[in-house]
């Protein structure tokens, strides 16, 4: 495979195998968010919906783009990681990977309906912390944090939006629905005997849009990872994206040139006017690259790397300048910069990809993931968060307002917490009903535990074992 040496080929097969056995787990942790309703009120039967579940999970991997992923890869500056050797390289991506399977296994085997987002970005964080602290680390930068700032606030007010927007639904639906309905839709499930056609539908169809965007959101992030361990371990072949032609970079180049050219520097902050330097000479170096004979319309594999990190500093510094709006440009040149910077039309557009190999193996991994594994967490979601068991109309608004949730967020690039999200939903429809009251402390209690130890615990977890693997290899 790319010729590669039999050792680093048996890391790289490792690593992808352990990247699909965390997508795998990712599935049986979270199919819970997706089917505990339809299981839970007797609407489909648990291998129907599991089945079905996963299917969905694969379409939406295969269908949902790759802007999360994308903010997966972002968050740690891989390309200021990784150095000449390849087991340095390897240390990062078993780092990460073990410390997101251990806490994923950990807190599906007690039940907890705890973040796969949460444990794959703390154990990102934590290689990227680590690495701060190494001697070879000449640019102290071990972490995007811009990118985990982004990161932090989605996966901070995604379960608040989802408990309020769980209650107005619920409002809704009590002064909406009329009296014989009401008595319908808001009772509970009667044992081994199926809701009426219509508010089966209901149930069915946002268990189908929760288990689409979930894949679209957290199989994203399985994309992400794979993503991370190939250009970490292999970046020869998958810094850029091969299929885009490099030549066509020098047209970019000399648009963002002429553009930042004219920013009036003595308008600009010390850190800024740096920002501008370095993008200046990233241009220059780029330009030197592109402009060398290209045989295949390809650059050369020892180049490419250095593209890659030429390419990401040029993006990430123009939109930090025009985020601190110092720039004086006019509209057009600070639009099209903003293009340039962070679209898929822009320079980004060679960094910021997937191979379908890529996609179609966290498709499958998930998919399969997700038909195993579910009955442990639905029984908490469905009986353990409230003190009465899970109505028709709880459930259907707990899961509207996840798919909604997570839909939004997928498209906006943002990676939430399907757990989190759909938990806090079902704990907002409870409220409604009852107040408080209506919610079993104990269970809110450990799920608050698992939301606010995940990070830090798998922070720690991989920043030591970063630091371990670094020793042995």
């Amino acid at each position: 495979m790319f010729g590669l040496e039999t050792d680093i080929f048996i890391l790289l097969a490792f690593s992808l195998l352990a990247a699909c056995a965390f997508e795998f787990v990712n599935g049986f942790h979270d199919t819970a968010n997706a089917v505990a309703t339809v299981i839970y009120t007797n609407s489909l039967k648990p291998n129907v919906a599991v089945v079905w579940s996963g299917f969905m999970n694969f379409c939406g991997v295969f269908f949902g783009g790759i802007a999360v992923a994308m903010g997966i890869v972002n968050l740690l500056p891989v390309e200021l990681l990784i150095d000449q050797n390849v087991y340095h390289s390897a240390a990062m991506v078993f780092a990460l990977l073990f410390s997101a399977i251990i806490w994923n296994l950990g807190t599906w085997y007690f039940g907890l309906p705890s973040s796969s987002s949460h444990t794959l970005i703390g154990s990102i964080l934590g290689v990227g912390l680590a690495f701060t602290f190494m001697p070879e680390n000449s640019n102290a930068a071990g972490v995007n944090w811009s990118k985990a700032k982004e990161l932090f606030m989605s996966l901070l007010t995604s379960p608040i939006f989802g408990f309020a927007l769980a209650i107005i639904i619920m409002f809704i639906l009590r002064r909406s629905l009329s009296k014989p309905l009401r008595e319908i839709v808001f009772s509970e499930p009667k044992k081994n005997q199926p809701p009426p056609i219509w508010i089966r539908a209901i149930l069915i169809t946002t268990c189908t849009l929760v288990s689409f965007f979930h894949g679209s959101n957290d199989g994203q992030k399985g994309v992400g990872l794979v993503m991370l361990i190939l250009i970490g371990i292999v970046p020869a072949h998958f810094a850029l994206d091969n299929s885009q032609d490099p030549i066509q970079m020098k047209a970019d180049l000399i648009g963002i040139e002429q553009a930042v050219s004219k920013i009036d520097s003595s308008r600009l902050s010390v850190t800024d006017r740096h920002n501008l330097a370095t993008i200046k000479h990233e241009i220059t170096n780029l330009n030197a690259q592109v402009s060398d004979s290209l045989p295949e319309h390809k650059l050369p594999l020892e180049k490419r790397m250095d593209a890659r990190r030429s390419l990401l500093l040029i993006s990430r510094n123009t939109k930090t300048i025009l985020d601190n709006g110092h720039a004086n440009l006019g509209p057009a040149d600070a639009a099209y910069l903003k293009m340039q910077s962070g679209s898929e039309q822009g320079i980004r557009r060679y960094t910021d990809y997937a191979p379908d190999w890529v996609i179609l193996m966290i498709s499958l991994s998930l998919g399969l993931g997700t038909m195993v594994g579910w009955k442990r967490i639905v029984v908490t979601i469905g009986e353990k968060i409230g003190k009465q068991h899970l109505t028709y109309a709880q459930g259907a608004s707990a899961e509207l307002v996840a798919a909604s949730t997570i839909g939004v967020s997928s498209y906006l690039g943002l990676p939430v917490s399907t757990t989190h999200v759909l938990s806090s939903g079902i704990a907002g429809s409870m409220v409604a009903s009852k107040g408080v009251k209506n919610l079993q402390g104990g269970t809110v209690r450990n799920i608050v535990i698992a939301w606010i130890l995940t990070l830090p615990v798998t922070m720690l977890l991989s920043g030591t074992l970063y630091a371990f693997f670094r020793w042995i290899l």
